[in-house]
């Protein structure tokens, strides 16, 4: 089946629609009279989710959701990461209550132990000594990308085109048709051409990285280990090491976004794949769904900046580097319940062998039915594209979206019991996440696949 028959294709997503509809008459309600929320869900992404409405939830609890409309699913979602250690674990439940209730105080603008401690395990984890706290990876990102700028002196930052940083503005570039930098298809009104602000080239392409440093004016490269939000497109032998060799030969820094790739194991990619970083960012899931976000420094760049600070840059006040909310207590609780007792070093091996299983599941359903399509795992998560061989860069992968195609398959998930995360289609597993839930999706996945190549 070189490509699906679209006609069939699109008979079946109109099936899927209709008993997706039947199936969640609640969710259709909320979303229909929710007529003072801006596009009519709380935050415009949740409108990314396929059958014209997002499902509304009463309850979640482990690796299971229970929808408005009373089905229980299981969710390979898991907030897009957020809920990476699965949703309320007790002892985020307990950490929290009791930040929130017998020990009292949210926020106070001062520190608690907690700060301290969590900030000593990132440092074990992922080997960089100094951390600073914020809400968000994209806080870590833009703040940390200030700071990078102020050490060296130098303007531009060079990331891997559609790799993943939040919505950093610097970050909305993607290597256009003749080979130049462009603003990423959808950019919503930059404020500047990103071309001005950033250098891009396609991962795992040293060659144009080379290329791009020479010019000199780089202060240090962005990029997950692996992308993993068009797709995981996993680095090739030899250039994680030789992007690290390139900007050690040009004065440039290498900050690594571990906010995905902490999937990968209680490190990070950092640790499983041997990195050596400047600099780390990482967010959503250090918290169990809390909002925090963290961003680790070298004793090296953290001098510098200190060095900075000495000469008049401003980092307390009205530098551009924090906001009120950041560090809070209750995220502080909230992250050292999560990898004190939750995402422990212990867990990972489970959830990184119940993605094999799911990987090998889909691996199976794509060798049995002849798809051109490939299944890559980093650790606990994975994702099937509609490619083969699997994509070496972010324009490849780009490349083999296909949008109906992938809303049939996540609407047969959703009507047949389980969740995908909705922007593309990655599953993750969690703490709490069994054998069974990965079966499950095994059958949702064959039976969609067997009806649409009947």
């Amino acid at each position: 089946m070189p490509t699906p028959d679209r006609s069939r294709l699109r008979q079946l997503l109109t099936e899927e629609e209709a008993q997706y509809r039947a199936n969640n008459p609640r969710s259709a309600e909320l979303f229909a009279s929710s007529d003072h929320l801006f596009a009519r869900v709380p935050m415009t992404w949740m409108n990314k989710w396929a059958g014209g409405f997002p499902l509304g939830f009463s309850a979640a609890r482990g690796a299971h959701i229970t929808s408005l409309d009373g089905h229980e699913l299981v969710d390979f979602a898991l907030g897009d990461t957020g809920a990476m250690a699965g949703h309320s674990p007790e002892p985020l439940v307990r950490a929290v209550t009791q930040r929130i209730g017998a020990d009292g105080g949210v926020t106070t603008m001062m520190p608690t132990p907690d700060a301290e401690w969590v900030a000593a395990e990132l440092a074990r984890r992922f080997g960089l000594t100094q951390w600073s706290f914020t809400l968000s990876a994209t806080d870590a990102n833009r703040w940390l990308l200030r700071l990078v700028r102020l050490a060296t002196g130098r303007p531009k930052i060079l990331f891997f085109s559609y790799g993943y940083h939040g919505t950093v503005d610097e970050s909305f570039v993607v290597v256009g048709p003749d080979g130049r930098a462009a603003s990423r298809p959808g950019n919503v009104a930059p404020a500047v051409d990103p071309a001005t602000t950033s250098r891009v080239v396609e991962f795992n392409d040293l060659d144009a990285v080379h290329r791009e440093l020479a010019n000199g004016d780089v202060a240090a490269v962005l990029t997950e280990p692996a992308l993993t939000n068009i797709g995981i497109v996993l680095p090739e032998p030899g250039f994680l090491d030789g992007l690290r060799a390139a900007c050690d030969a040009t004065g440039t820094l290498l900050i690594i976004d571990e906010t995905h790739t902490f999937s990968a194991g209680p490190g990070g990619a950092t640790r499983t794949m041997n990195l050596r970083p400047d600099a780390i960012t990482i967010g959503k899931s250090l918290g169990g769904g809390v909002p925090c976000g963290a961003y680790g420094l070298s004793d090296e760049l953290a001098a510098r900046v200190q060095g900075k600070v000495a000469e008049g840059h401003d980092i307390v006040d009205v530098g551009g580097v924090g906001g009120t909310l950041a560090g809070n207590a209750l995220s502080l609780a909230a992250m050292r319940a999560v990898l004190g007792e939750v995402l422990t070093d212990e867990v990972f091996p489970k959830m990184i062998a119940l993605a094999t299983m799911f990987r090998e599941d889909v691996e199976s359903v794509i060798r049995d039915f002849d798809l051109p399509w490939s299944v890559t795992q980093l650790g606990a998560r994975c994702e099937y594209r509609f490619a083969h061989p699997a994509p070496r860069n972010g324009g490849e992968s780009a490349a083999s979206y296909d949008g109906e195609l992938e809303d049939y398959l996540h609407l047969a998930c959703i009507n047949r019991g389980v969740l995908l995360t909705p922007f593309h289609n990655m599953a993750l597993m969690c703490p709490a996440t069994t054998q069974e839930d990965v079966a499950t999706h095994h059958r949702a996945f064959r039976s969609a696949i067997e009806r649409l190549v009947d």
